[in-house]
């Protein structure tokens, strides 16, 4: 908290308010970010060990079930659905240090926050989530949110997708894909499928309507298996796909999309018009990971793709978005982090071997439709990890319920309060899939 005094001068007028420093802090274990890495973290910890002194750095004082965002877009549900006071879901027996930070100084155990507070550590753990890079793509930044311009990758525009599905009555629907990592890297797709089933069977401007999607990638996804389902879902739709195509600019007076596109002859600059765009845009590590001694390439927090331990600082670990984890960034993929870095921070304190192995395991339930949904489920190496004896490249509505309903649930009351997860998954997705 900021100290503040006001010094009375002798007429009876005063001088303007003086800000005291804040006094530094000092924690054993001291968490940046307070999502939903952050949060299962703690949790996983202090489940093994009650006794840690842990503190969450985090200055939202509202905690966001993301993955949702893509059901507000859908018009599936409401964003209120998906939010929670932030104070709610701090695990008890963690302390919450509202504040951003500044900087990270691992030479010195120590961050700084922006308002100039020091907050000293035994063990950091670095999981602010990833920062969104609007303002690489030209013009976005004053067009979003109107005439057609949105984007599920912020609470402030999922509303505003539904809203334009709900009222786009035909022309260009594109929807694309970055030049760069991106949280759930199917959420692209999933509205796009939303959207496309919408107009074709409830709005009827599907006759009237081309749906595009806009890639910088050169495939539909990154694991072979998955993107070859997926190649036949846009075929049978109808889905124009257009490859190496990267969003760098919007022109909302003309309603053109500018992309850079990449071809065999170089990379030329190519138009197209849209009556509705939703952007993913560019995505980075957050700017004082990037400047601190803690980045390694492409600016991630530098660990170790097994253990989570950081590369050069044994007494650093990282998980979730913001880490160097070569899988995909998701929720789910923090779930079965969080547990492996539970058990080897404790394990670095009492000076013994790492004992936990992440495996790159993740999962993106793949929304084809208001009533389907491939769950794909995979670790490093692109191999499949599906959580039940079906093939998991197949649509299958069970699945389509289970993104819907029940992994909201269990991210609330199972997730961010480190408890057993899998216990109580199968069970309901086991009752989906034999009904289903």
């Amino acid at each position: 908290m900021t100290v503040t005094s006001t010094i009375d001068q002798a007429q009876g007028g005063s001088k303007p308010a003086e800000t005291a420093p804040l006094p530094p802090l000092k924690h054993q274990v001291v968490i940046v970010g307070g999502g939903a890495a952050g949060i299962s973290a703690a949790a996983q910890l202090l489940k093994r060990d009650r006794k840690l002194d842990i503190a969450i750095v985090e200055p939202s004082d509202k905690h966001y079930y993301q993955p949702g965002w893509t059901l507000v877009g859908g018009g599936i549900a409401p964003i209120g659905n998906f939010v929670r006071d932030q104070k709610d879901v701090i695990p008890r027996g963690a302390k919450w240090i509202q504040a951003k930070v500044a900087k990270l100084d691992p030479d010195q155990n120590q961050v700084v926050t922006e308002a100039g507070q020091v907050i000293k550590y035994d063990y950091l753990i670095v999981c602010p989530g990833i920062q969104i890079d609007w303002h690489l793509i030209k013009g976005l930044k004053e067009a979003i949110g109107k005439g057609g311009v949105t984007s599920n990758y912020s609470k402030d525009y999922a509303p505003y997708t539904w809203e334009t599905i709900r009222k786009f009555k035909g022309g260009n629907a594109i929807f694309t894909y970055p030049a760069t990592p991106i949280k759930c890297g199917g959420a692209p797709q999933k509205i796009m499928y939303m959207a496309d089933d919408w107009f074709k069977s409830k709005s009827g401007v599907g006759v009237n309507t081309k749906v595009m999607f806009c890639t910088a990638g050169g495939s539909m996804f990154a694991v072979p298996a998955y993107s070859a389902s997926l190649d036949q879902i846009v075929a049978r739709r109808g889905i124009t796909v257009k490859f190496k195509h990267n969003l760098k600019e919007i022109k909302a007076d003309t309603q053109e999309a500018i992309f850079d596109v990449t071809t065999d002859n170089g990379v030329e600059e190519v138009s197209i018009h849209y009556d509705m765009i939703h952007v993913t845009p560019p995505m980075s590590a957050p700017n004082f990971i990037k400047e601190s001694p803690l980045a390694g390439p492409g600016g991630w927090v530098d660990v170790d793709k097994a253990t989570l331990q950081h590369t050069r600082y044994p007494n650093v670990f990282s998980l979730g978005d913001a880490s160097s984890l070569p899988t995909s960034k998701t929720a789910a993929a923090a779930r079965k982090q969080s547990p492996v870095l539970a058990e080897n921070l404790l394990a670095a304190m009492r000076g013994k071997p790492l004992p936990a192995r992440y495996d790159g395991y993740t999962c993106c339930p793949l929304i084809t439709g208001y009533n389907s949904a491939i769950m794909a489920e995979f670790a490093y190496d692109g191999k499949l990890a599906p959580s039940f004896p079906l093939d998991p490249t197949k649509e299958r509505y069970s699945m389509y319920l289970a993104k819907v309903h029940v992994l909201p649930w269990l991210y609330w009351n199972r997730m961010l309060k480190g408890a057993a997860f899998e216990a109580d998954i199968f069970k309901p997705l086991n009752q989906l899939v034999h009904r289903y």
